[in-house]
């Protein structure tokens, strides 16, 4: 079973959280200038702290540390937290591959890992890993079924026997999907252990559940846990670090976009609380704070606030 934890509500309402849901945090990969040291240094506070999850942002076209091997380093000097990407691409990566790979993460971290996965919105990542872009839905459901194929022990691709090791989670570690198409939505339902929300206000975090859900009674499967994720930077003197680390992972999207991600990013604690607790009563389980500014006193300062 997950991890969870209970938040604890204080008078002066200075880590309101609501009920039950357990809080998580990012691990910087995605961020300007961060070295790999500092992923490892990040993932052992995190896990004293208390966060219940660690996430990653990961695509392959851009300055990022590779989520898996990142997850390694975290597992090898973590205890209880849980690892998590949130989400990576994963139509661009060789089924096989990862099966194995996610099922030696599994080992590695003992039941601690969940993978998260989605089809992303960017040519490039496509093109690079010679994947096509158009065909991405197509290429996920085939990817999915392979995963769960070899995490049962079953040969795959014309192979005689299995690739293994087996998972240590029977089954496999859970599978989360992200999303917010519509057709995404309708693949969260029908497949996914948990659907992790894009950063989002509480009311369109439940709109889209609310499809996830419809879809999953369709398919005569109970409806996944609701995961949420929101990214955070606390402290005026961050100000350009989180504008040039927004506009740079986002560019794509072009100069309005970029101004909606920065202006979704929670900037102080009650801003963080409040978010919290509408997601809360959303009805979200747990929610992933990624950050926009990479020094680990954002980490300490952010658990101050919240666990």
């Amino acid at each position: 079973s997950w991890a969870r934890a209970c938040v604890t509500v204080t008078e002066d309402g200075s880590r309101a959280i609501g009920s039950l849901m357990d809080v998580g945090v990012g691990l910087p990969n995605a961020l300007a200038s961060v070295r790999g040291r500092a992923l490892v240094t990040w993932a052992r506070a995190a896990d004293e702290r208390g966060f219940s999850v660690l996430g990653t942002i990961g695509r392959v076209v851009f300055d990022t540390h590779e989520e898996l091997i990142a997850f390694a380093a975290a597992g090898a000097v973590t205890e209880r937290i849980h690892l998590m990407s949130t989400v990576m691409v994963g139509p661009v990566r060789q089924a096989a591959l990862l099966a194995k790979q996610a099922a030696t993460l599994d080992h590695i971290a003992e039941g601690r890992f969940r993978l998260g996965m989605g089809v992303g919105g960017r040519p490039d990542d496509y093109a690079v890993m010679d994947r096509d872009f158009y065909e991405r839905g197509a290429l996920f459901d085939a990817q999915l079924d392979a995963l769960s194929a070899t995490w049962r022990g079953e040969p795959i691709g014309g192979a005689d026997t299995a690739i293994g090791p087996l998972p240590f989670t029977e089954g496999g570690p859970p599978i989360v999907l992200g999303g917010s198409s519509p057709k995404a939505l309708r693949r969260v339902g029908e497949r996914a252990d948990a659907y992790v929300a894009p950063p989002a206000e509480a009311p369109h975090v439940a709109q889209m559940y609310e499809t996830v859900r419809r879809h999953a009674a369709s398919a005569g499967r109970p409806a996944p846990r609701l995961l949420s994720a929101r990214y955070f930077a606390l402290g005026d003197e961050v100000d350009d670090e989180v504008r040039h680390n927004v506009s740079t992972y986002y560019a794509f999207g072009g100069p309005d976009f970029v101004d909606r991600v920065h202006a979704g990013v929670l900037r102080t604690p009650d801003d963080i609380n409040t978010a919290l607790q509408e997601l809360s009563d959303a009805g979200v389980e747990e929610v992933c704070l990624w950050p926009m500014a990479a020094d680990l006193s954002q980490l300490h300062t952010l658990a101050d606030h919240t666990l």
